[in-house]
């Protein structure tokens, strides 16, 4: 990708757009990196009103490789390789069919597939921490199998990847760790898909990066506060957003 056509990608955008983006990076950033999900949930809610549905998933997953990497050097000493190695051999395949299914979409089941996959998080991951089920190795490595084709798909899993973390033992920093860098490694997974089936262009990349660039820092100032902020009413304002937000892409969809 050449930079006159990165520049020409800014260009189509408004400066008043590119603020949003920007300033909505840096807080999901801060957000993922406290609660361990978040800018996969949150982004869309601004990405698609300014860029539309299909581009959203190739966006938030070049975006990701930047802000999971940054979140994962942030926290490398609490990374458990063990079950980082089981969710990455169950989930590969199933997440380059679920990403070469995400191509095939229309616009309108974008909005659908992703709105969906928001709402639903939100009551399946309070219902299996209610629960506290627990995943050994080979359960944890079955629930990878089915979580990456939705994680190929769609914007919104990395909250079903951090209940199965917690099921299978692990807590605190080391979900945060782990989940980034199994996050990383399936990123690159679905870029490949996406740069083969054509749906990665210059503005994807463009306002990918933008994202990428501003959120690094906020990873480093989410391991500061790890330790201070009030995790559950953070989390239940999350809930309400991404609740809503996700209603209101469906609803969307719909009318179109």
């Amino acid at each position: 990708m050449t930079s006159p056509a990165l520049l020409t990608a800014f260009g189509a955008l408004s400066l008043s757009e590119l603020l949003l983006i920007a300033v909505m990076g840096v807080a999901t950033s801060l957000i993922g990196g406290v609660a361990g999900y978040g800018t996969g949930a949150l982004m869309p809610l601004v990405l698609v009103p300014i860029v539309g549905p299909a581009p959203v998933v190739p966006i938030i997953a070049i975006s990701a490789l930047l802000t999971n990497a940054s979140r994962a050097t942030a926290f490398r000493l609490h990374f458990d390789r063990r079950r980082a190695l089981t969710v990455l051999a169950a989930a590969t395949p199933s997440c380059m069919l679920g990403a070469y299914g995400y191509t095939r979409l229309t616009g309108a089941g974008v909005m659908i597939l992703i709105g969906t996959m928001l709402i639903s998080s939100v009551p399946l991951r309070r219902v299996l921490k209610a629960r506290g089920f627990h995943l050994g190795d080979g359960r944890l490595g079955a629930a990878a199998l089915g979580w990456g084709a939705l994680m190929g798909a769609t914007s919104g899993a990395g909250v079903l990847l951090l209940a199965m973390l917690m099921a299978a033992g692990l807590e605190g920093a080391s979900v945060i760790a782990t989940d980034a860098a199994i996050s990383v490694a399936l990123g690159v997974v679905k870029l490949a898909v996406f740069g083969l089936a054509g749906v990665v262009t210059a503005q994807v990349v463009a306002v990918a990066l933008l994202i990428g660039l501003v959120a690094f820092p906020g990873a480093f100032l989410a391991r500061a506060l790890v330790a201070r902020l009030p995790i559950h009413i953070h989390t239940a304002m999350l809930d309400a957003v991404v609740a809503l937000g996700g209603t209101a892409m469906i609803v969307g969809a719909l009318r179109h």
